[in-house]
């Protein structure tokens, strides 16, 4: 699969051009922008694999306060693509796998504590997001029921949305523009921009929602 893994301990920014870069990640094409890799980290990025950073840098395994035990981790398979439009900000705790010819397109904002993020086809998230923690996203359902297919279904988060803790997204979702994901929800079906949604699954509880 000629997969690169490296481990990384220590607070590392990493220029796109500099040497450290090169050596661990040719893949990534930007301009003046930057990787920031956080506190006690593994990666493992396959060499046909790109992280491509339009505006701003990726932040990856960031912590707010204090250094956090746990390790991040990001996997990035063959021909997968990371694709940031601003600045993001991915926390602490973070497990991140962007699976074969994959694409993880991510605008701008940041997603909190312990995230779980399963990458198979494309997933989208938009600009300005704010999405707590312990947060599950996942665009396939890994395994197969014999006879029932398991095909993948991308995912969209539109822009402007705020996502609450213990939160879990599965494939083929499109959550709109505005809307607020309750804590604990499970979304399995659309919700339509500028509504809150509750529940397992989450379903429409207001519409017409703002919130700041």
């Amino acid at each position: 699969m000629n997969l690169r893994t490296f481990y990384i301990q220590n607070i590392h920014f990493l220029k796109v051009k500099n040497i450290c870069a090169n050596l661990f990640i040719k893949g990534i094409r930007a301009k003046g922008s930057r990787i920031w890799f956080f506190g006690k980290s593994y990666y493992k990025i396959s060499k046909s694999s790109h992280i491509n950073i339009k505006n701003g840098f990726l932040c990856i395994n960031r912590f707010i306060t204090k250094k956090d035990p746990f390790i991040g981790n990001l996997e990035m398979y063959q021909n997968s693509t990371i694709d940031v439009e601003n600045t993001f900000f991915i926390h602490s705790g973070c497990d991140v796998m962007v699976f074969k010819n994959a694409k993880l397109k991510l605008g701008s904002g940041y997603i909190n504590r312990y995230c779980k993020i399963r990458c198979y086809e494309e997933i989208t998230i938009g600009n300005n997001v704010a999405i707590s923690e312990n947060f599950t996203i996942w665009d396939s359902d890994a395994h197969e029921i014999i006879g029932n297919g398991n095909p993948t279904a991308p995912i969209v988060i539109g822009n402007k949305v705020w996502i609450g803790t213990n939160v879990t997204v599965l494939k083929g979702v499109t959550i709109g523009d505005g809307a607020v994901i309750a804590a604990g929800s499970l979304v399995n079906k659309d919700i339509p921009e500028n509504c809150l949604a509750a529940g397992v699954p989450a379903k429409v509880i207001r519409t017409n929602v703002q919130w700041k």
